[in-house]
């Protein structure tokens, strides 16, 4: 049961994404949305691009957020080593905490290896470069560009390992934490697409990685089992 239940996990967010990576990677969805409501054409700008609640409350407070999040796995972790009522805590804590710090990891390098601009810097967008698309052919005389996928929004979807760390044990828990997960990503994904420094596409791209990543990680280090045996 539990190898079909992983399956699905991996099957349905795949086809899902599959449709949706190609949907954004043969239209201009991704710019039509952003000049519908984050650029100002008349002001040649996005409006949001140094508004507080974008710049100093999503983006720079959103960082300890999920730090403050991801807290508790390391204190039940290292508890884990000093109580033996918190033993049972250590494999789901560090699932949790290295999970949370390989996705991260992977959409950072991602970032570097794709070579790809912030929209505000686009001719179109205030900008001065060229769009091109993902898998496009980058003219070399353009600068190096690191924008996707989308960072910030990756710090919380990340937090989408509390879900593997609870289905185990507390299934509606495990439910809540990862509607909670992507629910904080989409909200900094919002944000740092109202400041001009992602498109939607790059935010969703995060969101899938993340998911694929810390699925990986649980079915295959970790074998899709947490907790101990007699406790389940």
């Amino acid at each position: 049961m539990t190898e079909r239940r992983l399956t699905g996990h991996a099957l349905v967010p795949g086809a899902a994404f599959i449709v949706i990576a190609a949907l954004f990677a043969t239209t201009d969805l991704d710019q039509a949305i952003a000049k519908a409501w984050a650029y100002d054409s008349a002001l040649g700008t996005f409006p949001a691009r140094d508004a507080w609640w974008a710049s100093e409350l999503l983006h720079t407070g959103g960082k300890y957020i999920v730090g403050a999040l991801a807290l508790p796995a390391v204190c039940a972790w290292l508890a884990s080593f000093f109580s033996v009522a918190w033993r049972e805590y250590r494999r789901p804590a560090l699932f949790t905490f290295a999970s949370i710090v390989i996705a991260i990891l992977t959409v950072d390098v991602l970032r570097v290896l794709t070579n790809v601009d912030c929209p505000w810097d686009l001719a179109g967008f205030g900008g001065t470069r060229p769009y091109v698309a993902l898998f496009a052919d980058r003219p070399d005389n353009l600068p190096h560009a690191a924008c996707f996928p989308g960072a910030h929004s990756c710090s919380g979807f990340a937090l989408m390992a509390y879900y593997f760390a609870l289905r185990e044990r507390h299934g509606a828990a495990a439910i809540a934490a990862l509607l909670l997960a992507v629910g904080i990503g989409a909200v900094f994904g919002f944000g740092q697409e109202a400041r001009g420094a992602h498109f939607i596409s790059h935010d969703l791209w995060s969101a899938f990685i993340v998911w694929f990543v810390e699925l990986a990680l649980y079915a295959s280090a970790f074998h899709g089992r947490l907790w101990p045996p007699a406790a389940r």
